[in-house]
């Protein structure tokens, strides 16, 4: 087989469907650029599970007068919280084998930690210290097993709740998996749109070289050698639309989260992905974004291509 014959057919094709092919080439880095963004969305959020996940800690919040007065004949009802019994839950959690540290954060503390995150609320200026509850912050070492926690001292005397900070991330965790599969979504449409855009720029291609490709099959040649620069058409048009995709998820790593927006600077509570994450995925997309348009106008050929 020429190798130049090949590449002039290519060069041939590609001319005539400029439009078409310019078509493929965005829908194809579109839809490309999603898949690599869902999956780099996913070691971000496993990420952040795994970083925060180590951090969260059971609360223990304990009565305060209050809470006492405001109870109503609740969990508090029986009054603000003993020194005897501030001594017996803390024992009580030490001897849990599922318990790894207990910390305990006095009214002071807790004041002085919620005038640091929450000081510029107009909320702010109307608390004292005397409001804020004592607590046990319970760091457990299989943190899935928080409800053991919960069933053994909530609505205990001297307890006014017991928190699992893991449902406040789980909320968000579940609505970074809606997005996740909102961005699937969409790229699979994308996807089908450009198939079909191949499928019919590889229809169009064959239809007006119909003459060529006759002649071809006349003078011997096989059913192989006439598909092969459709097959390139297809496939160099989606190895360019790879490349773009590539970029844009280049891009984005670069200008929205280490430089430009400066996201992980801005936001140090997040673990965000480096670029280890970012260069994983690029290889699977140049491949795919290979492979897809080839395959697709293998397809497309074995139907149309009719000498």
């Amino acid at each position: 087989m020429r190798a130049q014959f090949v590449m002039s057919e290519i060069g041939v094709g590609l001319r005539r469907n400029l439009t078409m092919t310019f078509a493929v080439i965005i829908s194809v880095a579109l839809s490309l650029a999603l898949f690599g963004g869902s999956l780099l969305m996913r070691d971000q959020v496993s990420q952040m599970k795994g970083y925060w996940y180590d951090k969260v800690n059971v609360s223990i919040y304990l009565c305060n007068k209050n809470d006492a007065e405001a109870s109503g004949g609740a969990s508090c009802a029986k009054g603000a919280v003993t020194a005897e019994q501030k001594k017996q839950i803390e024992a009580d959690l030490k001897k849990m084998d599922l318990v790894e540290t207990v910390a305990y954060e006095s009214s002071d503390e807790a004041y002085k930690h919620y005038k640091q995150q929450f000081g510029h609320t107009a909320l702010a200026a109307s608390i004292t210290p005397d409001q804020m509850p004592e607590s046990f912050r319970v760091k457990l070492k299989n943190p899935e097993k928080y409800k053991v926690i919960t069933t053994a001292f909530a609505g205990r005397d001297g307890v006014q709740s017991v928190e699992d900070q893991r449902t406040v991330l789980d909320n968000l965790f579940r609505l970074l998996g809606y997005l996740n599969v909102a961005a699937l979504g969409i790229m699979l449409i994308m996807l089908v749109v450009a198939l079909l855009l191949i499928v019919n720029t590889v229809r169009v291609s064959a239809f007006s070289r119909r003459r060529e490709t006759g002649i071809m099959r006349l003078v011997g040649a096989s059913s192989f050698y006439i598909q092969v620069p459709f097959i390139m058409e297809a496939a160099f048009a989606g190895l360019i639309g790879a490349v773009l995709a590539c970029g844009m998820l280049a891009s984005g790593q670069y200008f929205v989260i280490d430089h430009g927006a400066g996201l992980r600077q801005k936001m140090e509570l997040i673990n965000f992905i480096g670029w280890d994450a970012v260069l994983t995925k690029l290889p699977l997309v140049l491949v795919i974004g290979l492979l897809m348009p080839s395959l697709a106008a293998f397809v497309a050929l074995r139907k149309y291509l009719k000498v």
